[in-house]
């Protein structure tokens, strides 16, 4: 139970974790790196005799060239943001070299080539740029006087750039729209089923109340002129009684996980909380109670109060360690609609080591979860999170009256 609400994309236990590289990681970055990358190769890299590849001193270069290389270049920076617009200017920039020798942005108009099928989103507009692309690598051969056979590969090259990156987005597409049709399906279950058990527990309430008050009104009737008769019908009622109540324990146990079935007792209250805070303190922190809640609260509202508290202390005591301070503090509005629950570390434990057995950092739990759903649930609100001058502050809102969200 982590102090941090799992994130969307939790993985699952066990499986495996997919790799991120730089591009994934630290994409304005990288995406800086490979622009500056592809400056530097365009300017110092040409094809030399045989298809070699030699390597050109920077002096040898024109100021107008390396002007023209740097705009194309810069452009591949917004790659992601705006992939036709960058592919147009680094197309721009190529066919402003043509003729004149420097005609050497080839490798950023692949680069542009491929994020516009990764990153445009519409389909039509990557056939349009490679058709550009293709066409501005013709003109480039024939003015260099390139056989016919180069320069069809240089567009079968280009052609596969392109469709490499639009298959990646496609498939991404994919995988989001699967999750997507995943978590709907999953919530329409959800929901038939929540319909299903409501359904059954109101047949069930409804018929054995039903009797026990048919009996205890026929019991009332004979009370004064067949009194064995009464107890009869009350002993009725007890009877129908506990079979509603057995019959209730049954189905409620079906959502419950498999170690908290033999937990039938009574819930607890508001009066626990000190019993509660007494078992914290000899799992050795110091933990201080305020309670300034007097009157009754309904029984939902003092049980999501008291397991909003027991969460809360368990994480204190799991991630901070023992020697911590904790306050734990109950109040209610002057208008008696809302009460209000709060607690409070000061962290200092988790600057010492950490005592055995104690949850590990980064392990992703359903604490704050838990305790968000019980406060929605009746309509109220919960904040946590880290305090400024170190520590931890789980705050709830309880309203005490209407119904429940």
């Amino acid at each position: 139970m982590n102090r941090t609400a799992p994130p969307s994309g939790t993985r699952v236990p066990g499986g495996s974790r997919r790799f991120r590289g730089p591009f994934r990681r630290w994409p304005r970055t990288a995406d800086a790196v490979l622009a500056a990358a592809m400056l530097a190769a365009t300017v110092s890299l040409v094809e030399g005799p045989g298809d070699s590849i030699v390597f050109r001193p920077v002096t040898d270069v024109p100021v107008a060239a390396l002007l023209v290389f740097a705009v194309g270049c810069a452009a591949l920076y917004w790659r992601r943001r705006a992939p036709v617009v960058c592919l147009g200017v680094v197309l721009a920039a190529w066919a402003a070299t043509l003729g004149s020798g420097y005609a050497d942005l080839g490798g950023a108009a692949l680069v542009a080539l491929y994020s516009v099928g990764r990153y445009a989103a519409h389909g039509r507009q990557g056939p349009v740029g490679l058709a550009c692309a293709v066409t501005v690598l013709t003109v480039d051969g024939l003015t260099l006087s390139v056989p016919w056979g180069e320069t069809a590969f240089g567009a079968v090259v280009m052609f596969v750039d392109w469709y490499v990156g639009r298959r990646l987005r496609l498939r991404e597409e994919r995988a989001a729209q699967l999750r997507r049709e995943q978590a709907a399906e999953a919530r329409r279950i959800v929901a038939e089923e929540r319909t299903h058990i409501a359904r059954e527990l109101h047949d069930v309430v409804a018929h054995r109340v039903s009797m026990m008050t048919v009996q205890a009104g026929a019991a009332r009737m004979v009370a004064a002129e067949d009194p064995e008769g009464a107890v009869d019908a009350m002993a009725a009622v007890e009877e129908a009684g506990r079979q509603a109540l057995d019959e209730l324990r049954h189905l409620l146990g079906v959502l419950r996980p498999d170690g908290d079935r033999d937990e039938l007792g009574p819930q607890p209250g508001l009066a626990d909380i000190p019993l509660l805070v007494e078992q914290v303190r000899e799992a050795g922190l110091e933990v201080s109670f305020a309670d300034g809640v007097r009157a009754p609260l309904p029984a939902r509202v003092e049980l999501s109060a008291y397991r909003i508290v027991q969460e809360a202390l368990t994480n204190v005591l799991k991630h901070s360690g023992p020697r911590t301070r904790a306050e734990v503090r109950l109040s209610r509005a002057e208008s008696g609609a809302a009460v209000t629950v709060e607690v409070v570390d000061d962290g200092r434990g988790a600057r010492d080591r950490p005592a055995p057995g104690l949850a590990q950092p980064g392990v992703v739990g359903h604490g704050i979860v838990g305790m968000r759903e019980r406060a929605l649930l009746l309509g109220g609100t919960l904040h946590a999170g880290p305090e400024p001058r170190g520590g931890f502050r789980v705050a709830a809102r309880l309203p005490t009256g209407g119904e429940p969200a």
